[in-house]
């Protein structure tokens, strides 16, 4: 059932998980000095691991959250929209911020105070259903949350099925479920929008046993960008936003991530994604820290995502020089926007 509104504030999230050694060890009986890995390796035996499939899917309250991402769309006062990426934890080498209860109720008191639309890909089912059972087995309060309207127009609900507070893209694209129900990845890339990376659901927990915490809240961010995309999607296709709107929010939004000679990066990104980092909009080359032979890389289109590396050669003072300008050209561009088959009969 498509959704009927469209509130001001839209949060699209996705959660990253992994079996938990401690309930593993509480579940079967393990020995307390039995290895994370090991214990891993039984909660999936006990799951009903076989040679095709040894990493079975689990149970959401046999695994411990690991991270939440989020893109908050926001519409202005000025009835512009500002997009921002969340992520918790903020900080993966702080182990007080990396702890599961801490992530958990971070989020959840976010919500309950924010009240914004959620909105996720099979969430219901799996990343708010982990929320909350991992919530009460950590023993942790959300009562804003938690809270529920007497009446569904007196506020959100994000307990009630079809709520239009808290929106299943899966259920959308999915009329009946069934063997047709599509993945994320299928939605996405069959729509023209980047559906993986070189990271897939399956390799988090081996990611988190090597403590790559990194690689798993990258993936985590793009999986969230990715709901947020298809979401535009669904919402165009629904009516909520004309060519125009659909095009200026979807399809040229861009970042570039800067990393010197010692591997320190940071992002500069559009304008709309403020992230309380830096802006492109007001950010010039020779202030961003970086010397001859540092490279950029520059990601353009959100949709169609073109990715270019950049390496800075130099940086000169003209104060006379008021647009870019090409100095050097080689080879011919690629096309952009290739035509469609069959665009001369629409």
């Amino acid at each position: 059932m498509l959704f009927k509104k469209i509130q001001p504030q839209v949060w699209a999230f996705d959660a990253e998980w992994a079996p938990d050694p401690v309930s593993g060890r509480l579940l079967y009986n393990l020995p307390e000095d039995m290895s994370d890995e090991d214990v891993m390796t039984e909660m999936w035996r006990e799951g009903g691991a076989t040679e095709e499939n040894p990493t079975p899917y689990l149970k959401t309250i046999r695994c411990r959250l690991l991270s939440i991402s989020v893109v908050a769309r926001t519409v202005r006062q000025d009835g512009g929209v500002s997009l921002k990426i969340l992520t918790l934890p903020r900080d993966i080498n702080d182990p007080e911020q990396c702890a599961e209860p801490h992530i958990l109720k971070t989020f959840l008191e976010a919500v309950g105070e924010r009240k914004p639309q959620l909105v996720g890909y099979n969430s219901i089912a799996a990343d708010l259903r982990i929320m909350v059972q991992r919530s009460i087995t950590n023993g942790v309060q959300a009562s804003d949350f938690c809270k529920r309207p007497n009446k569904p127009w007196e506020g959100p609900d994000y307990f009630a099925r079809g709520s239009e507070w808290n929106i299943d893209l899966q259920e959308i694209a999915a009329i009946g479920y069934g063997r047709g129900t599509p993945s994320l990845n299928e939605l996405a890339t069959l729509s023209g929008v980047p559906g993986k990376m070189d990271v897939e659901g399956v390799m988090v927990p081996r990611l988190w046993l090597d403590g790559k915490m990194e690689k798993i809240v990258n993936y985590n961010e793009f999986d969230a960008v990715t709901t947020y995309l298809v979401w535009l999607r669904i919402a165009y296709f629904g009516g909520f936003f004309t060519p125009k709107q659909y095009e200026n929010e979807h399809d040229h939004l861009y970042c570039f991530e800067l990393q010197d000679r010692y591997g320190r990066k940071c992002s500069i990104e559009h304008p709309h994604m403020e992230n309380g980092e830096l802006s492109a909009g007001h950010v010039e080359i020779g202030s961003a820290g970086l010397s001859a032979g540092d490279m950029i890389e520059y990601l353009y289109d959100f949709g169609d995502c073109w990715e270019f590396k950049i390496t800075l050669d130099s940086i000169d003072e003209d104060e006379g020089l008021k647009e870019p300008k090409v100095l050097e050209r080689h080879g011919e561009p690629p096309i952009q926007y290739p035509p469609y088959e069959g665009d001369d009969e629409w």
